[in-house]
């Protein structure tokens, strides 16, 4: 079934504790994907969701999990698999917002490159909801520090994502165990080969669910490509900066050298930014992303990494500093912004002629007008004729 609107939270018959905690953040309607997912999860239905990026998945599944979860029993009665570390902070942080006002519902995030022992403690805290990246999961299970044939809903998120890094024998082992499920739900932007396979196998008489990118729900994103030398990237940025004013920004790279460089030209330049890339320490990776999330971070620089993982609806601005090698990534990244029916800026920095044809493709293939752009005599981005 399509969704192309939202319901009021009010006339989906949430309990009192969820009503309080939905309406501390002004929230009265859905977005579609929620007026879609939340009754049929609240009746234990397996759901299969389609929806563009930035559009309230947590929350679709979020809140039936939390109506559902039992405070008074200690065994783990959900999980939800998240394909990358900074998925799943993000999605706990959101869950303990739905949460907040039903005592005795406890959680825990499960990923790799955190000390295994300190989960494990928590995990004597005999959470009820499991939050985890399907390796880490795996490797709790083999040392029987979490059981999860108690757990009655799981949920994948970002489906796609998650089989396509090779999660699939991970995630066929994990349902497998979870055999007293009573429902399963796939979230993903894409439904790929490798989800509707998970689907025909582990899901019976799913609710179907499909969000449109229409003019609803497309996030209202004006997009530019600038051609810079290989040397001007950080000055165009800085350019940029000065004349919009712009104090949220990310920048996106397509290497852990290209983020440290850009880093450190923009910091030059006087700009407060900070990167995070695959060699940087998990703790250290917490840290910069806990402070672009509070607002006290200007620019924050990463690798694809992130790209899925920082959930801030006031984006200002993204740059690709380097066009990415797949479609996908360019919508991922650029959907960092425009979010909340708030209009976005996405700029990419074109330095070379192969550059200049991924964007080409990119804009075919993605249907996305990427209007080419120059600096003025007064600084400002000026529309190439």
């Amino acid at each position: 079934m399509e969704f192309t609107q939202g319901v009021r939270f009010d006339s989906l018959g949430l309990s009192p504790e969820i009503m309080r905690a939905i309406q501390e953040r002004n929230l009265e309607m859905t977005t579609p994907v929620q007026a879609g997912c939340i009754p049929p999860m609240m009746d234990w239905q397996d759901v299969i969701a389609k929806a563009p990026t930035g559009t309230g998945k947590t929350f679709a599944y979020g809140i039936p999990i939390i109506e559902h979860i039992d405070p008074k029993e200690d065994c783990v009665q959900a999980v939800i698999l998240a394909p990358t570390r900074e998925l799943a902070i993000q999605i706990t942080d959101e869950l303990r917002v739905v949460s907040a006002y039903r005592p005795g519902v406890r959680s825990v995030c499960l990923y790799g490159g955190q000390p295994i022992g300190r989960q494990i403690e928590t995990l004597k805290k005999r959470p009820q909801i499991v939050i985890a990246t399907p390796g880490r999961l795996s490797d709790h299970m083999k040392r029987r520090t979490v059981r999860v044939d108690s757990v009655r809903t799981v949920v994948l998120d970002e489906a796609d994502r998650m089989l396509d890094m090779g999660f699939v024998h991970d995630v066929t082992r994990l349902l497998d165990r979870m055999s007293k499920r009573k429902n399963l739900g796939l979230f993903s932007a894409t439904i790929s080969r490798e989800v509707m396979d998970i689907a025909w196998i582990y899901q019976r008489d799913a609710a179907e669910i499909t969000v449109r990118e229409d003019e609803q729900n497309k996030p209202d994103i004006k997009q530019f490509r600038m051609d810079v030398s290989q040397n001007e990237k950080a000055d165009a940025i800085a350019k940029i900066l000065e004349a919009t004013g712009f104090d949220r920004c990310m920048a996106f790279c397509n290497t852990k050298g290209s983020t440290e460089r850009i880093t450190k030209f923009l910091q030059m330049r006087g700009i407060d930014a900070q990167c995070i890339h695959g060699d940087i320490p998990q703790r250290r990776r917490e840290y910069v992303m806990d402070l672009f999330r509070q607002g006290r971070l200007r620019v924050f620089v990463s690798t694809d990494v992130a790209a899925r993982g920082i959930d801030v609806d006031d984006v200002d601005i993204v740059f690709n500093c380097d066009v990415p090698d797949e479609n996908q990534d360019y919508v991922h990244r650029i959907g960092r912004t425009g979010r909340a029916r708030r209009q976005g800026v996405a700029v990419s920095l074109i330095a070379d002629y192969p550059s200049k044809m991924r964007i080409d493709d990119i804009a075919q293939k993605t249907r996305n007008q990427i209007v080419p752009v120059r600096f003025d005599s007064d600084g400002n981005l000026a529309v190439i004729e």
